[in-house]
């Protein structure tokens, strides 16, 4: 499983390229455009490659945007992005472990891509924890990725996808919709929609309560 490829050599090397992010970032800005505030500061989780960080920059101008990620290969690449993107809407990246603690002190929306599946479960309680602790009531807090969901049947893609993740670390895999909803209302947070995505995966929306 390849979440992204490095850069070419020189100028490019810092830069890495996630394949995925060409296929679902339009699909996933066209969620933002709807459950984002108009204005104010959006913390993106997990940026990894910055790809989406600069797309969504972009095309949502009032918006300023946090790009954070753990890893350092990570925050290399995305200030190697921000800086050949030159957006005044686009802070320097943070580290930022979703587990751990977070040195930031505020933020009117968060949004995590691809990540709750390729992180321990600690990751995800991290990051409605901290949510709460960030936002304020009304705001949003969006994943998109992969998930199982009862009553609904499973793509035998995404069960693939699960047992390649489990063999490479115990602590991954496709997590239940079920599960995180229930967490989430433990932070004091509401699902508020389901959105169906490209290749058997979802956006969730959660509001602070």
């Amino acid at each position: 499983m390849t979440l992204w490829v490095p850069g070419e050599a020189g100028g490019e090397a810092q830069k890495r390229h996630a394949p995925a992010t060409l296929r679902n970032r339009d699909a996933v800005l066209t969620i933002l455009r709807e459950a984002l505030p108009p204005v104010g500061l959006v913390l993106e989780v997990a940026s990894g490659s910055g790809e989406h960080a600069i797309h969504f920059a972009a095309a949502l101008p009032a918006l300023e945007w946090q790009p954070s990620d753990p890893d350092p290969a990570a925050l290399a690449s995305i200030a190697a992005w921000r800086a050949e993107a030159g957006l005044p809407n686009v802070r320097a990246p943070i580290l930022l472990d979703a587990a751990g603690d977070w040195l930031i002190d505020r933020a009117d929306a968060i949004l995590c891509i691809n990540m709750v599946h390729i992180s321990s479960w600690n990751a995800t309680v991290g990051l409605f924890m901290q949510g709460a602790r960030l936002l304020q009531k009304d705001a949003p807090l969006i994943l998109y990725g992969p998930y199982f969901r009862k009553d609904h049947p499973t793509a035998p893609s995404n069960l693939a996808f699960d047992e390649s993740l489990r063999a490479r670390n115990a602590d991954w895999g496709i997590r239940w919709l079920e599960d995180i909803t229930e967490l989430a209302e433990g932070q004091g947070f509401d699902l508020e929609a389901v959105h169906e995505m490209p290749a058997n995966n979802l956006t969730l929306v959660y509001r602070r309560v």
